[in-house]
């Protein structure tokens, strides 16, 4: 008996449940994924209803990837996806892969915390495009159920552990055995023709006399081979094209093959969910000539449609990275795995040096010996390769040693592919591939290798060029935000800018807090239209103008009326909100104006938190003669004051209220004891971790309390938390 403790227990339970699952939807298919525990990669771990051959494209998914299984833990929510042309709409790098008539479900596996993914797949003729509100409900529950099974074993101090490879189990569909095995092969002997089944491996797993001499060879040779393996005339991706499709879309289909020289041949394929049924007869009419991959005078060995689908996916992923960082991650965890590679070393040409941006599978001391080479040497391979271009491929260490005797001893690996990234004759950098073990280069590795250097040099160019203007966008936007906030007797304050995901990581969010003497204040807010330098020029002309003009001591609604007639003037042809809230110490009163911005939150001290009803008047820059009518609300010790963009808020699909509602709600319940973590709770539970198309800027706010935020009597605002990177934003005002 298993020992509950027993990871391996753990495992056959998770299994379990998840056939289970995939089962009780009557999908054809099922994969869990679940996610690593640095929160940047899901692994897949399970599948059933495939081989894990089919799924090699996904073993491992970015959370920050445009596919399904990403989308839904990174978002929180079920992803559905009722046809191909849906796929192809919304999808198109998934769809590349999975060209057929399918549906699917991605949703995610939240316990305790996020978990994973769960994707179940149907053929499109077996369902509606729809999903049922029952249907949803019971995957949520099965959801929930897989992430209690995940949430126990971690808290065991048993967390999953990745395998070198996805489990594949069996639905357990429970079907009864077969009927007597001799009469069901006298019933297959007396039809015409051939019959044969395959396993969803695609091997053999039966062949009728009329199928071996059909096909020209007896069972014991055919039994337990791919088709595309033991017969070599069926060696063609055509073919092995037609079984994916078969196994993944569930639909009988036909194709016509030649059996040399002359003799052609009907296949029927028949799937379901424990593998195929194939009819073989001999073909009626005269096809059309072989394909060229059939003749005599071939000398390649095609490449299985396994990998074509693969590299075509590999080949749309590597137009899709962004940084440079991207494109080595994209390298080690995809290209590497595909290709069997066990080191990478990713180098780019810097002032006449090969300087090393990313690496895998090496230590620290070989790195640094490799570093820095230069550019101009014909004595180390990769140096040799980027001068002339051409790819080098070593198999062996002795190899390598009759061209560059001392090379082999630096790194210890056994094989190498080196490959030039050149882009219009320029050089890019060099792509190493190394291998534990002697590895042999075929003719058509080579050429794929050669190939996707290309691209990885394409790739590779442009996220050197958006990590440069990603810098200067930085810098750009550092320098239009505040790099300070005033210390301000009575009140703590903590605020945040994330810029979109998307674009240049620059945009027109912002924010600011305003002495204005020794009892006032003013808290401002805003959002200029878009996220492009030409919004955060503007951004930069709206908030000197507010600066200038309430530091005048002019009130909230002339303010903004002010600055709406600059912006009027300077026809911008992009519009602003804005909310600016004047904080009046002394009256014990906040007086607020809005430029069609959303409401602020206020927090009670009791706890009772709320929206703001803030009569909006127009945006910015619309109407020169705009008035901007005044609210005004009780400035009591403890409360506390919440300002943000509409990026925080808005999601696709979901009521503008309601998700101000979920924000004031988040608000309620956040610990206030530091409010740069309070932001950081209601961040997280916005789920704004993944790609946001929109920028966001928060400011929060708390009058002062009995609780001293430095020990020395009132609380008082810091300065600037420094501290920013593409994905996190900018801190500021640590208490």
């Amino acid at each position: 008996m298993t020992s509950r403790a027993d990871p391996a227990a753990d495992a056959q339970q998770l299994d379990a449940v998840f056939a289970e699952t995939v089962r009780r939807t009557g999908a054809s298919i099922g994969a869990l994924y679940l996610l690593a525990p640095d929160e940047q990669v899901l692994w897949l771990d399970v599948l059933c209803g495939a081989p894990a051959e089919f799924a090699a494209p996904w073993e491992r998914v970015s959370m920050t990837a445009p596919a399904p299984v990403a989308e839904a833990v990174r978002e929180g929510r079920m992803v559905w996806v009722g046809s191909q042309e849906e796929m192809a709409r919304s999808y198109p790098r998934t769809a590349m892969v999975l060209p057929y008539p399918l549906a699917l479900v991605a949703a995610p596996v939240t316990g305790a915390r996020r978990r994973g993914t769960l994707l179940l797949m149907w053929p499109t003729t077996s369902r509606p495009p729809y999903m049922t509100g029952r249907e949803r409900g019971h995957i949520e529950s099965r959801c929930r159920r897989l992430a209690r099974l995940l949430d126990e074993a971690v808290e065991d101090g048993r967390p999953p552990a990745r395998g070198d490879r996805p489990r594949v189990v069996p639905t357990g569909t429970g079907r009864r055995s077969e009927s007597p095995a001799m009469a069901a092969a006298d019933f297959v002997e007396r039809l015409p023709g051939g019959s044969c089944a395959l396993d969803l491996e695609g091997r053999f797993a039966y062949l009728s006399s009329g199928a071996c001499d059909l096909l020209g060879r007896e069972a014991d040779q055919l039994l337990g081979t791919l088709p595309w393996q033991s017969l070599r005339w069926l060696d063609d991706p055509t073919y092995e094209d037609r079984y994916r499709a078969a196994v993944i879309s569930r639909e009988s289909l036909s194709f016509t093959a030649c059996r040399p020289p002359d003799r052609w041949l009907e296949f029927h394929l028949y799937p379901d969910s424990s593998g195929i049924s194939v009819r073989i007869l001999p073909s009626g009419a005269q096809p059309p000539p072989a394909p060229a991959s059939h003749r005599s005078t071939r000398t390649l060995t095609p490449a299985r449609a396994g990998q074509l689908y693969q590299l075509t996916h590999l080949a749309a992923a590597l137009t899709e990275v962004v940084g440079v960082q991207d494109v080595i991650d994209l390298v080690a965890d995809q290209i590497m795995p595909a290709f069997g590679a066990q080191g990478l070393v990713m180098s780019t040409a810097d002032a006449g040096r090969l300087r090393i941006t990313g690496h895998r599978g090496y230590d620290a001391h070989t790195i640094q010996r490799l570093d820095g080479l230069p550019l101009d040497t014909d004595f180390t391979p990769a140096g040799r390769a980027l001068a002339s271009g051409i790819p080098a491929f070593f198999s062996d260490p002795e190899e390598m040693r009759r061209i560059y005797p001392e090379a082999p001893l630096i790194s210890g690996k056994q094989a190498w592919a080196f490959l030039p990234l050149i882009i219009s004759g320029r050089p890019v950098g060099v792509c190493v591939m190394s291998y534990d073990q002697p590895h042999e280069f075929p003719a058509e590795e080579r050429a794929v290798l050669t190939s996707l250097a290309g691209l990885i040099a394409q790739a590779l160019d442009r996220a050197r060029l958006y990590d440069t203007k990603h810098e200067l966008a930085h810098g750009l936007q550092q320098a239009l935000l505040p790099r300070t906030l005033p210390r301000i007797t009575g009140l703590r304050v903590a605020a945040r800018y994330l810029p979109a995901t998307r674009g240049m990581d620059i945009g027109g969010d912002f924010y600011d807090l305003i002495r204005l003497g020794d009892t006032a204040a003013a808290a401002v807010i805003g959002d200029v239209q878009g996220h492009n330098v030409a919004a955060a020029a503007l951004m930069g002309q709206v908030r000197t103008g507010v600066y200038a003009h309430a530091t005048l001591g002019t009130p909230p609604d002339q303010v903004l009326a002010r600055t709406n007639r600059l912006l009027a003037d300077l026809a911008p042809d992009l519009f602003t909100s804005c909310l600016y809230a004047h904080l009046d110490f002394a009256r014990r009163r906040v007086i607020l104006a809005s430029a069609g911005h959303p409401p602020p939150l206020v927090r009670l001290p009791d706890g009772d938190t709320r929206p703001v009803d803030v009569p909006p008047g127009p945006l910015l820059g619309v109407d020169p003669d705009a008035v901007f009518p005044l609210t005004e609300i009780p400035l009591t010790p403890g409360l506390m004051l919440a300002l943000y963009t509409d990026g925080l808020v808005e999601t696709p699909g979901v009521d503008l209220d309601d998700s101000i509602a979920h924000l004031a709600q988040h608000l309620a319940h956040a610990d206030d004891r530091d409010l740069d973590l309070l932001i950081d709770d209601l961040l997280r539970k916005a789920r704004v971790a993944g790609q946001r198309t929109d920028d966001i800027a928060l400011l929060v706010l708390q009058h002062g309390t009995e609780r001293a935020a430095d020990g020395r009597g009132d609380p008082v605002v810091s300065g600037t938390r420094s501290g920013r990177s593409r994905t996190s934003g900018v801190g500021l005002g640590q208490t």
